[in-house]
């Protein structure tokens, strides 16, 4: 056998391992981690929407405190961590041999998974290092994004690299909403296995979460280019500072609240994911 034939052959045993039901399994339970990790942010952030309120930070860090202190709350973060695991493999795999879909073996999309995979991937690390006894990797979404803020302004050119990436990233939260708004979810979805309840349900959560969802991130990014402008990485703000400003609109904390229960319906929509999403 040559050496053509032996790259092809492992290639074909990659591709089949990729598509195999532990592969499927492993992002459907991805789905199911991220919905639960989403509805306890947005819970928390639904808590510190009054005066008065729980004053946990509403974002991952945040969220994983709150299942640590529930009975058997180490086993379960392990559970979690191990889950979003799953769902970074999965999304190296699309990244290396395409996803579902017709359109999913384009460049564009592979790079994409690569990049979701890179952030579950560092998702599940500060997880499960949080389960392992490390309380620093649940710390203050804030304060890491000041620290790196930070950083950066010290570079050369350091203003335009912050206000660029800050840029990227508000881009990035007004296309996740304007594709929820137009329910592009649904060429991923076994939308034929659905009762008419269930895709009404799927297309709330859908539209309402990947709404709020793409919102907090074009705010971070907006803050993110203040801090730029401005050269002060006090102005970049986290998920939990970024949050808490929607309370202080001329609206008061009703803002907030409709951010925080859009993030919840998007925990919703995640776990509808993990069961109709064609993987």
């Amino acid at each position: 056998m040559n050496s053509r034939s032996v790259t092809a052959q492992g290639r074909g045993q990659a591709r089949r391992a990729a598509n195999s039901n532990a592969m499927e399994a492993a992002g459907r339970a991805g789905f199911v981690a991220r919905g639960v990790i989403y509805v306890l942010v947005g819970l928390l952030a639904l808590r510190i929407a009054f005066p008065g309120g729980d004053e946990k930070q509403a974002d991952r860090g945040g969220a994983v405190a709150e299942i640590a202190e529930k009975p058997f709350g180490t086993v379960l973060l392990w559970v979690l961590g191990i889950a979003v695991a799953g769902m970074a493999l999965w999304r190296l795999s699309e990244a290396l041999f395409g996803g579902a879909g017709p359109d999913e073996h384009k460049p564009g999309k592979r790079a994409m998974a690569a990049g979701r995979a890179v952030f579950y991937a560092f998702v599940a690390y500060s997880v499960l290092s949080f389960a392992a006894g490390d309380s620093g990797s649940g710390g203050s979404s804030d304060q890491q994004s000041q620290d790196i803020t930070a950083k950066a302004l010290g570079w050369p050119g350091g203003q335009w690299i912050v206000g660029i990436g800050g840029a990227v990233v508000a881009g990035a939260g007004l296309w996740i909403a304007v594709r929820a708004l137009m329910r592009k979810y649904h060429k991923h979805l076994k939308l034929s296995q659905m009762s008419r309840r269930v895709r009404q349900a799927v297309d709330f959560t859908g539209m309402f979460g990947g709404a709020a969802r793409g919102s907090v991130f074009a705010a971070a990014g907006a803050f993110a280019i203040a801090a730029a402008i401005e050269h002060e990485p006090d102005k970049s703000k986290g998920m939990d500072d970024t949050l808490r400003s929607f309370a202080d609109t001329p609206v008061g904390p009703w803002l907030l609240v409709l951010i925080a229960l859009g993030l919840v319906a998007f925990g919703v929509f995640s776990w509808f994911n993990a069961r109709y999403r064609k993987v």
